[in-house]
């Protein structure tokens, strides 16, 4: 059903980018769209909104360009907008442009802005989107699932060559304070050992048992968190022990990159409907989120003040799967 006041609602990227930011755009443009909505994208985030720099929309816009990774609208940090003049001058930007509410498609640091711009009188809906799946108060953020994606692919074809040459293997993933990535890619992948930031370990207790391990395991996997231990620090350590060469692989920004999966898809088109929806009705300083099946709204103030913790149980899985 079409409004009978035409609402102008703004859009942006902000943070690390993560695949299927641009089919969440290209939701929210064709779902306000069909409600006769006008859409205006800021480039670069919040460095855009300060320097009022953006682009009227239209439902072609993104025409083929979902399975894109990245962002078409670009992502971008600036410190200028932790300033009161920074946000003073993207407040009036907004203000100026006429615009009813703005989307914020990013991470926890994105909400934070977020919130402040609520303060500031400004309507704020915000979509979670981070591969690291570290935002509080939502089971998955768009681009997690690719992400892991990505990893397993990769980790399948190292498992391959590994068997085949009765290797030992660490696998870097992204995560500096977040084992997400580590623990969900480790059970994912069959990994032997995960090292995660949130869960200290014992290098040398795990090296004598792969120092046994390796007399009959025809290969070895270690995933390991970038927060939690260094791939070619671990490497040289085992190796010194073991007396036998250990490979490595640092998979890097590959995991940032490429078509989204179709649970983000599916994740980035409910998220958009429901923004969309909450800024139309008057809502703001809100986040959308996924529990279980359903799609809640949850308050920034929550999402900024909580910690996502890891999940304990799954680790303890990965270490009953890895010695069965």
């Amino acid at each position: 059903m079409a409004l009978k006041k035409t609402f102008k609602l703004a859009v942006l990227t902000s943070g690390a980018d993560a695949s299927g930011m641009n089919f969440a755009l290209s939701s929210v443009v064709k779902y306000a769209g069909s409600l006769s909505c006008r859409i205006t994208g800021f480039y670069d985030g919040f460095k855009g909104l300060i320097n009022n720099k953006y682009t009227e929309i239209d439902p072609y816009y993104f025409e083929n360009l979902e399975d894109r990774g990245g962002t078409l609208l670009r992502t971008a940090r600036t410190s200028e907008f932790k300033t009161e003049m920074g946000i003073n001058r993207a407040v009036a930007n907004i203000k100026e442009s006429g615009i009813d509410g703005l989307i914020l498609i990013g991470g926890d640091g994105t909400f934070r802005g977020g919130h402040d711009l609520h303060r500031k009188g400004i309507n704020v809906i915000g979509i979670p989107a981070s591969i690291y799946n570290d935002i509080a108060m939502t089971d998955y953020s768009i681009g997690f699932d690719s992400a892991l994606n990505t990893i397993e692919e990769m980790v399948s074809n190292i498992r391959d060559t590994a068997s085949s040459h009765n290797r030992l293997f660490i696998v870097e993933v992204m995560g500096k304070s977040s084992g997400n990535i580590a623990l969900n890619a480790g059970v994912a992948c069959g990994a032997d050992y995960i090292f995660i930031p949130e869960i200290s370990f014992d290098l040398l207790k795990i090296t004598q048992c792969i120092k046994k391990q390796i007399r009959f395991k025809r290969r070895i996997i270690i995933i390991t968190a970038e927060g939690a231990a260094k791939a070619y620090e671990v490497a040289a350590s085992i190796s010194t022990i073991i007396g036998q060469e250990v490979r490595i692989s640092v998979i890097g920004y590959l995991q940032r990159g490429g078509p989204p999966s179709a649970l983000d898809r599916m994740l980035a088109a409910r998220f958009a409907r429901k923004a969309v929806d909450c800024l139309i009705a008057g809502k703001s300083n809100l986040m959308t989120a996924i529990k279980g099946r359903d799609i809640v709204m949850v308050a920034f103030d929550k999402v900024i003040k909580t910690e996502k913790p890891v999940n304990r149980d799954l680790y303890r899985l990965a270490h009953i799967l890895a010695r069965h």
